[in-house]
């Protein structure tokens, strides 16, 4: 994908938000594929940043010693992998111990502002979808297009169980929708950038759809607005 020039305008800018398990990123993937989009997870650089602050058993409070090591982290995306420091985290960072922490990194406001930075410039080079929780809200306030996908915790909690027993990770359905209602209430009730619906973002209940038929609904606005 070619960085827009001075005279290219930009096609389209897509912002997915929503609570964890929604099915945001599967979605923007398919979606940014379908419109010619760099994909963006914005959630899995936040859990890089968990990830390397539990490496180095720095806790939330430690923000100074935080942000230092995040002014050493150098990010970026391969086939929608995430890529730090030139290791593949993928895997790393959707572990069940990175999933039950990463609310209390990402709520720090300093946290955020630097991630925010980067995703912002991600976006003044390129045509992009991202998808996280302060997307179209914060990241991207003028997006072509914003969506706000939901589902209930409880097919949240399914979805999740499903995928980690398909990596044959034991795992507990119970404490995964625990932790799931544990980090919509983190999400939502943060001091900085929490979880909300952007004003003109169009609401997408998951609940009782396949994925097909969320990116079908997603693709028929965005064909429509063009």
């Amino acid at each position: 994908m070619e960085p827009r020039n001075e005279e290219k305008i930009l096609r389209i800018s897509v912002a997915i938000d929503g609570p964890a398990g929604a099915g945001k990123s599967t979605i923007a993937k398919l979606v940014g594929e379908k419109h010619n989009l760099m994909y963006i997870n914005t959630g899995a650089m936040y859990r890089a940043v968990a990830l390397k602050a539990k490496e180095n058993n720095l806790l939330p409070e430690k923000v100074d010693e935080i942000c230092n090591l995040l002014f050493g982290m150098e990010m970026h995306f391969e086939n929608d992998d995430l890529i730090l420091n030139n290791e593949n985290i993928q895997e790393k960072i959707t572990m069940p111990n990175i999933s039950s922490i990463v609310s209390g990194y990402a709520s720090i406001p300093e946290v955020r502002s630097i991630l925010v930075k980067l995703q912002r410039d991600m976006s003044s080079k390129f045509d992009v979808i991202m998808d996280g929780r302060d997307i179209g809200t914060v990241v991207l306030k003028d997006a072509s297009f914003k969506f706000f996908l939901t589902a209930s915790p409880e097919e949240r909690a399914k979805r999740r169980f499903n995928e980690l027993r398909e990596r044959n990770l034991e795992c507990s359905y119970d404490q995964i929708l625990k932790d799931i209602i544990d980090r919509d209430y983190k999400d939502t009730h943060r001091a900085t950038d929490p979880l909300r619906k952007a004003d003109d973002a169009i609401e997408i209940d998951t609940t009782n759809l396949d994925i097909n038929g969320v990116v079908n609904t997603i693709n028929e606005y965005i064909e429509k607005g063009k």
